[in-house]
């Protein structure tokens, strides 16, 4: 028998073939046996179908796509949108390390951050990164100071804060005037003017983020429009923007979520763009989630069972060590079993727990499920910011990964054991 694969929804190429879950050519069950669960697992060909969209969206445009590899920074999944052509958006001297050694164009990354240190200043100028995104006043001065000091001129684009409110959750909302991120819109034009006149600076662009997980097309439209009217003023006052940048934040599908298509969303933003008379500029994004999110899934075993008066849980052994966003965010992940059980057999409603020692430590609540200890689950949804924020709490290794690629499996990561964890630490003598 080879049933009809039946396909999730959002997960193109993650489906049910036979009562078995597939990502790919590849079974989970057989993954999880092999490399141990937890077990994140990618599919490739998910990731590149969601940069086609973008692609797609930019066609006949002067573009870069950055990969915000904050969401995902495992080495095997930057050498994908490397070997895509792909940049790269990095916030930290330790991304730029893994962008270098997974391949990456250090010519087509973009720094950005907040708390740049001037040990990363000089680390990025010294690689010839191709844009610093400067997210401060003070740090203009600092990377001004740097680039003189190794007798090099730092190209930047400043970072606007346009005060759109991207509709999201409030921890990854970035765009409003009490987020840290990027320079107000009111003090945008001095600090031009200031960057403008560092001898140490070059002012190359202009980039503007607003938040993630973004399900409407609104927020951007409304966005570009105020980027676009701080271009006019900064071009108006002499100083030439060779590229704008837009930044990422697109959501996924996690829970009947609708997100614009990516190559729908960029056809409404180029028309806007065109209308305006900037159809011809560079442009720069940085998406992240949308591009690896739900190309991940984490496989997990049940380890109890264990019925209560108010809730029944399924404790399982992937934690928020693991899977942080449902702690950190309140966050959905769908959870499927990795092999169906017959349509007659019991459910029963738990919510999905992990073994670490904190009342925050759940996966998902009040899910209806059919399970026994040793089975599977899937957590959906889990390619970006899960292994990305996994820790060592409790002293838990980190899981391994595995990349899909058609009918071939690899592991890019292995598990991480304790003396992984305690190997730079030492005892007192």
């Amino acid at each position: 028998m080879n049933a009809t694969p039946s396909l999730l929804p959002g997960h193109p190429h993650i489906a049910f073939q036979d009562n078995d879950l597939r990502v790919e050519g590849a079974r989970l069950k057989d993954l999880a046996q092999a490399h141990g669960t937890p077990l994140f697992v990618y599919s490739k060909a998910s990731m590149l179908d969601a940069l086609a969209a973008y692609q797609r969206g930019f066609a006949g445009r002067k573009a870069r796509i950055c990969y915000a590899m904050k969401a995902n920074s495992s080495l095997g999944v930057l050498q994908v949108f490397a070997q895509a052509g792909c940049g790269f958006d990095i916030v930290s001297g330790g991304e730029l390390d893994r962008v270098l050694a997974a391949g990456g164009d250090p010519a087509k990354v973009i720094f950005s951050g907040v708390g740049k240190t001037r040990a990363e200043m000089r680390q990025a100028l010294q690689a010839g990164i191709g844009c610093f995104n400067v997210e401060s006043e003070a740090e203009l001065e600092v990377l001004n100071d740097v680039a003189l000091a190794l007798n090099q001129v730092a190209p930047v684009s400043l970072r606007v804060n346009p005060n759109v409110d991207p509709k999201t959750h409030p921890y990854i909302s970035t765009g409003l005037k009490g987020n840290k991120f990027g320079i107000a819109h009111e003090r945008a034009l001095d600090t031009y003017r200031r960057a403008a006149g560092l001898p140490g600076l070059k002012v190359v662009g202009i980039d503007c983020h607003i938040g993630s997980q973004i399900t409407e097309e609104t927020p951007y439209l409304d966005a570009m429009d105020r980027v676009l009217d701080l271009v006019e003023a900064v071009e108006a006052a002499g100083i030439a923007l060779r590229h704008i940048d837009f930044g990422g934040g697109l959501g996924i599908n996690y829970n009947g979520d609708q997100p614009p298509a990516a190559d729908a969303l960029w056809g409404r933003l180029f028309a806007k763009l065109d209308a305006r008379g900037f159809g011809d500029r560079e442009f720069m994004i940085e998406p992240g989630r949308s591009l690896v999110g739900n190309a991940g899934v984490c496989v997990t075993e049940v380890l109890y069972l264990k019925p209560g008066e108010q809730k029944n849980f399924c404790i399982i052994d992937a934690a928020m060590n693991d899977l942080p966003r449902p702690a950190m965010y309140q966050a959905f992940h769908a959870i499927v079993p990795v092999s169906r059980r017959d349509s007659g057999a019991g459910t029963s409603t738990y919510d999905v727990v992990g073994p670490v020692c904190e009342s925050g430590d759940w996966i998902g609540r009040d899910r209806t499920l059919s399970v026994q200890p040793g089975d599977l689950l899937a957590v959906l949804s889990a390619g970006a910011y899960c292994m990305s924020m996994a820790s060592n709490y409790n002293t838990r290794g980190r899981a391994a990964e595995v990349l899909v690629d058609g009918p071939h499996s690899h592991l890019i990561r292995e598990r991480e054991n304790a003396a992984d964890q305690m190997r730079a630490e030492r005892l007192v003598r």
